[in-house]
């Protein structure tokens, strides 16, 4: 697959990562929350994530 440089992701148990690089494959992501009022960037979460 091929990255997207728009995409950086250093999340390698992904299915969309760029396998040799830090970048995502997709055109786009759905970045979203876990939590009622997110302060920190720890309350976040990219929702297109899938397991390999």
């Amino acid at each position: 697959m091929k990255k997207n440089p728009s995409i950086k992701c250093s999340v390698q148990q992904c299915q969309y990562h760029a396998c040799s690089e830090n970048y995502c494959t997709l055109d786009s992501i759905q970045v979203g929350t876990h939590e009622l009022n997110p302060t920190k960037v720890e309350c976040t979460d990219c929702k297109s994530f899938e397991l390999k």
